[in-house]
């Protein structure tokens, strides 16, 4: 909304900057979103009076003319052909500042001097509702009598600030210039007042000139109607049209600027009919009916519909209530008598009709938000004054005024602490009385309660919560305390299961792996994706009314998932691609479900690219098993699975039990999900791996002692596996072995057929002493000799 400062401030008392004024209402709710100064492109134009107008000596189609700016007269050559001596314009001095950045100088023209411009309206930005004349050709001649050398922003009222608000939509009763006044006046600690109404004596009476009928009160609880005789359309007085103009509505004439002016003065939407085009002399407040259409003041045609409320004469409807009026009953040049309406609409109503037709104004922005209808009188009341001040018209006694709702305020009781706790405050019972009485909510105390009378105009309150929020605008939101929530419930803490699976996700991260989450609901056709034949298909919970074929059972393996998103990311050229998965898998107890199925959390890890292989995930699972303090538990052993490469698939043990499987994903399954490279990817039983953790770290002294550091190469069968051959050297190192590394295997011509060598390095320590070369040699000798024995290894 648009307010302009200069007629804001016929209400309240503005005595401060308005950046400052701004900053206030930002803070107490109603948000500035700009301040603007009107004109502020115009500078050194002033008012002057033409002496005299004579032909230029050089040129037939320029004239001189000497013109008084008050303090002297000066020479000024125009081309204009309506200058006259005698003549009130706008005259730019040396040095004006003009719209569009142009800076008049004093120059000559055709050998004359000239020393300044007389201004147009154009060349001033101005239109017809600026001032009368404005978009003549030619030069502005002003109409009135202004002393010579006056500021023209000051005598064509151009000067002053507008501020572009922000209203929220329960606050419609600041979408005036009294409510902002209002507003304005308790953030300022300031008093505000209503515009005097003082009507005077009429002719006649409505009642015998006009009938209303509401047929739907629930949604027309009040309309009152006024009418005006022998009415003069001309245009407005300049003061009215400037206030309009700045408050972004375009002068028309004075019937309905008087209209315009009254709704952005009061917030009341009024509208205005010509009295000799209403069938009947009767107003129907009514519903639509089939078939029935109007043409709208923006001379479109509109199909109305059963659930619309219109104004209707005895015939046909005249305006959409609370949207915009009829072309049939406008206001136009020959009108002699109209009509005054103030209404109240229902708000549910007004917005639900605007949507349908299309049809947004003024108007319906207001009503479908909820007005004050008590506002309605107040409203026509001071129309027909307006009227009345301009000598528009004359305006008949009475008014119709059909009530079908109650005016009374509305009490509301609160506990006055309670407001203090919502807040954060400590304020009294007469603290908080006082700042809900500025605001026009008058309240009183009763002991521990308040009560409070809710004007009609807010309709927003109803409410303990709402009575805090004017109390914290009003008081100030920087001035509340910050403070933490209190409450009675237990501090939620993370299980150590939960801790270990984000140490978990932040080791796979850390190791280039990211974290993917996937749909529990799959299909039944992804285990013939992954190679598992009808037989083998596992037991599922199906769902009962799934959103189709592809979501129809809770998943029983995270391995499809893995490889639709591996797929996804290789057919969008993602040249390498690390990812992990963890949440459980749906294990049913027993089919039909009686109860609800396992839920085993499972990890699913998988990649591709350069450089990915059975060992790099192999690695990566050995991290997460030390990580878990299961690395003396763990085995490893050659393994079978449909979706996986026979002989690059291994199964990890944990004390013997299978706790999951990894390999190289088949061709043939990975030719299913259209990945034409090399697939690495694993599923273990994470819940299995959790419930074995051993986390516990016990803290181990730095040695004092030094080591001894010996290698050993061995020929061995290339079916013997790596693990084999640690279990014995650890066996045989006995406490004084500390480390043992592998650190080469070879395969070649200075090995048997069927054989590998593989060299290990040994690190030996006593924590308690030195080692002599004789103990050494012992372990050594005994890790030969079970080497030898059990896996008929040969030293080389």
């Amino acid at each position: 909304m648009l307010m302009p400062i200069n007629w804001v401030k016929d209400y309240v008392e503005i005595d401060m900057d308005i950046r400052e004024l701004a900053d206030k209402l930002t803070m107490t709710g109603s948000k500035v979103e700009e301040v603007i100064t009107l004109r502020e492109n115009i500078s050194n134009v002033v008012v002057g009076r033409i002496i005299s107008v004579e032909q230029h000596p050089n040129a037939d189609k320029l004239v001189v003319c000497n013109v008084d700016v008050g303090t002297e007269v000066i020479q000024i050559v125009t081309g204009a052909s309506n200058v006259a001596p005698g003549q009130l314009v706008p005259v730019a001095l040396h040095g004006a500042k003009l719209p569009g950045g142009v800076t008049i100088k004093k120059g000559k023209l055709r050998g004359v001097e000239s020393h300044g411009m007389m201004c147009s309206g154009e060349e001033l930005e101005l239109k017809d509702s600026d001032y009368p004349g404005a978009e003549v050709d030619g030069i502005l001649i002003l109409q009135e009598e202004y002393p010579l050398g006056m500021d023209i922003k000051e005598a064509l009222d151009l000067n002053g600030q507008v501020v572009d608000l922000e209203i929220t939509s329960n606050r419609p009763d600041c979408l005036s210039m009294v409510g902002m006044a209002r507003e304005i006046a308790v953030s300022t600690g300031k008093s505000w007042r209503m515009p005097k109404i003082d009507v005077m004596p009429s002719i006649g009476n409505v009642k015998d000139e006009l009938q209303v009928v509401v047929e739907n009160p629930d949604l027309c609880p009040r309309y009152i109607a006024r009418i005006v005789k022998d009415v003069k359309i001309g245009p407005s007085p300049q003061w009215m049209r400037r206030r309009l103009a700045a408050a972004g509505i375009r002068p028309i004439n004075n019937i309905v600027d008087i209209t315009n002016y009254v709704m952005l003065e009061l917030g009341q939407p009024m509208h205005a009919f010509d009295y000799d085009k209403i069938e009947g002399r009767k107003i129907v407040v009514r519903t639509a009916k089939p078939g029935e259409s109007i043409v709208t003041l923006d001379d479109k045609q509109r199909s109305l519909t059963p659930d619309m409320l219109v104004i209707a004469d005895a015939s046909k409807p005249i305006a959409v209530a609370g949207v915009m009026g009829g072309a049939n009953s406008e206001i136009s040049a020959d009108t002699k008598h109209i009509v005054f309406e103030s209404a109240l609409f229902n708000g549910t109503s007004v917005r639900l009709t605007s949507k349908a037709l299309g049809l947004r104004s003024e108007s319906s922005s207001r009503f479908e938000k909820g007005l004050d209808i008590n506002m309605t009188l107040t409203a026509i009341d001071r129309a027909v004054q307006l009227v009345q001040e301009l000598g528009a018209g004359t305006v008949v006694e009475g008014r119709i005024d059909v009530l079908n709702a109650s005016t009374d305020n509305r009490k509301l009781t609160a506990k006055w602490n309670r407001i203090n706790q919502l807040l954060g405050l400590n304020l009294t019972a007469d603290e908080i009385a006082d700042i809900l009485n500025d605001l026009g909510l008058e309240t009183s105390v009763d002991g521990e309660s308040i009560t409070t009378l809710v004007p009609t105009y807010r309709n927003d309150i109803e409410g303990e919560a709402d009575l805090a929020e004017e109390v914290a605008r009003i008081y100030g939101y920087d001035r509340i305390p910050m403070t933490l929530m209190e409450g009675s419930a237990a501090k939620g803490i993370r299980t150590e299961n939960q801790k270990l699976v984000d140490s978990i996700k932040l080791a796979l991260t850390g190791m280039g792996m990211y974290e993917v989450i996937t749909y529990s609901f799959t299909s039944p056709r992804v285990y013939e994706s992954i190679g598992i034949t009808v037989d083998m298909v596992p037991e599922t919970v199906r769902i009962a009314n799934p959103l189709g074929e592809d979501q129809s059972i809770m998943r029983t393996t995270l391995m499809p998932n893995i490889l639709e998103v591996l797929s996804r990311n290789y057919n969008r050229r993602i040249e390498s691609c690390s990812i992990f998965e963890i949440n459980p898998v749906f294990l049913p107890k027993a089919l039909p479900l009686t109860d609800l199925p396992d839920e085993v959390l499972t990890l699913a890890m998988g990649e591709y690219g350069d450089g990915v292989d059975f060992y790099t995930l192999k690695g990566k699972i050995e991290a997460l098993i030390s990580l878990l303090g299961l690395s003396k538990r763990t085995d490893y052993q050659k393994a079978v699975h449909p979706a996986l490469h026979p002989g690059r698939t291994a199964e990890v043990l944990v004390d013997g039990k299978s706790a999951g499987i990894f390999g190289e994903v088949h061709p043939r399954t990975a030719e299913n999900y259209e990945l034409n490279t090399r697939v690495i990817m694993a599923e273990l039983n994470l819940q299995a791996l959790l419930e074995n953790a051993d986390t516990v770290r016990k803290y181990k002294a730095l040695p004092k002692y030094p080591a001894v550091t010996r290698d050993l190469a061995f020929i061995v069968e290339k079916r013997i596996q790596a693990a084999q051959i640690l279990d014995l050297i650890c066996k045989g190192g006995g406490n004084i072995l500390e480390e043992v590394s592998l650190f080469d295997i070879y395969e070649g011509s200075q090995i048997p057929e069927g054989c590998k060598s593989m060299a290990y390095s040994l690190t030996y320590r006593a924590s308690d002493r030195t080692l002599t070369d004789d103990e050494v040699n012992r372990a050594h000798q005994r890790i030969i000799g079970l080497l030898e024995e059990e896996l008929n290894a040969r030293l080389r």
